[in-house]
C-alpha cells in the first residue's frame, strides 16, 4: 500500500522560504521508473502542479520557475519542495503525490498522472 505523508507546512512572511517533506513509503517504481510530483490547491480552484520530476529531470510552470525547487532523497524515502521568495498567491493546501510512467503523456503537472496522493500540509503567506 503506497502512502504518502507531507509536512513542513506553516505560516510565513512575504518573501520568507519554506521547505515542504514527504515521507514515501510503499512506492517501489523501479530504478528511474518514477514520476513524483507537488500540487496546491485552494477553495474554489483546481489543482494546481507547481514541480513534477522523472528521470528525465524536473518540470516547472512558467510563473514559479526559479523559486520552487523539487529533489528527492530515496535514503530516506523522501520527496522535497523547496520554496523561496514566498508571496501571498502561494497560499494553498499543499500536495504530493506519486504515480507511474509514462509520466509526460498526461503532461508531468497533471492530476491524471498521479496514483497517489497525500493528505495535504497548509502553507500560509501573509502580506
Amino acid at each position: 500500500q503506497v502512502q504518502l505523508v507531507e509536512s513542513g507546512g506553516g505560516s510565513v512572511q512575504t518573501g520568507g522560504s519554506l521547505r515542504l517533506s514527504c515521507t514515501v513509503s510503499g512506492y517501489t517504481p523501479g530504478t528511474g521508473n518514477y514520476c513524483m510530483g507537488w500540487f496546491r490547491q485552494v477553495p474554489g480552484k483546481e489543482r494546481e502542479g507547481v514541480a513534477g520530476m522523472d528521470r528525465y529531470g524536473d518540470v516547472y510552470p512558467a510563473s514559479l520557475k526559479g523559486r520552487f525547487t523539487i529533489s528527492r532523497d530515496d535514503a530516506k524515502n523522501s520527496l522535497y519542495l523547496e520554496m523561496n521568495n514566498l508571496i501571498p498567491e502561494d497560499t494553498a493546501m499543499y500536495y504530493c503525490a506519486a504515480g507511474n510512467p509514462p509520466c509526460r503523456a498526461n503532461g508531468i503537472l497533471g492530476e491524471r498522472t498521479y496514483a497517489y496522493w497525500g493528505q495535504g500540509t497548509q502553507v500560509t503567506v501573509s502580506s
